[in-house]
């Protein structure tokens, strides 16, 4: 018997033109990776017994791999809605944003709104899904804002909101 997982929850198509621009280029150096794998396996296979023969396994495993990936890529994205444009009031937080953020103890931190086939927690990306996100949007400088964490309510005052780079301190 096994354990029900209720369906995720949508994510949203938002994309930045970098992110997709990434994104469409993964899937070129994909194709030519699996003609790669495509050739080591067929070199695999035909050194014999297939049940016993380790390298044959894993190109195998390799191949479903990245084939999975490709379907993924493949589908997702002719959906996804391009964010071209910054908003019309630049001072608010909207996606694309990059938000400069001090906590209660006076530490800076710096986020950037993205979608969620963009997320990059070392750099900052944050899903425009997550609860941070949630509530930074329409926000301003000098906000403070409030996110539910699994340690508690964390409170963030607004900075600095901009739609260039902002440096990281």
């Amino acid at each position: 018997m096994g354990r029900y997982r209720p369906p995720q929850p949508p994510s949203s198509l938002y994309i930045t033109v970098e992110g997709f621009e990434t994104l469409q280029a993964e899937l070129k150096q994909i194709w030519r990776h699996r003609a790669e794998v495509t050739k080591a396996l067929s070199a695999a296979a035909a050194e014999g017994d297939r049940s016993e023969n380790a390298e044959y396994i894993y190109r195998k495993k390799e191949l479903r791999e990245i084939d999975r990936r490709i379907r993924y890529l493949q589908k997702r994205l002719p959906d996804f809605n391009i964010v071209r444009e910054q908003p019309d009031d630049p001072s608010r937080i909207f996606f694309g944003a990059w938000v400069r953020l001090e906590d209660n103890a006076g530490n800076e931190k710096v986020y950037r709104i993205v979608g969620p086939d963009e997320i990059d927690t070392p750099i900052g990306y944050i899903s425009i899904d997550s609860p941070m996100a949630k509530a930074l949007l329409k926000k301003q400088v000098d906000d403070e804002v409030g996110v539910d964490t699994p340690l508690g309510r964390r409170f963030h005052l607004i900075l600095e909101v901009r739609y260039s780079e902002i440096k990281p301190i």
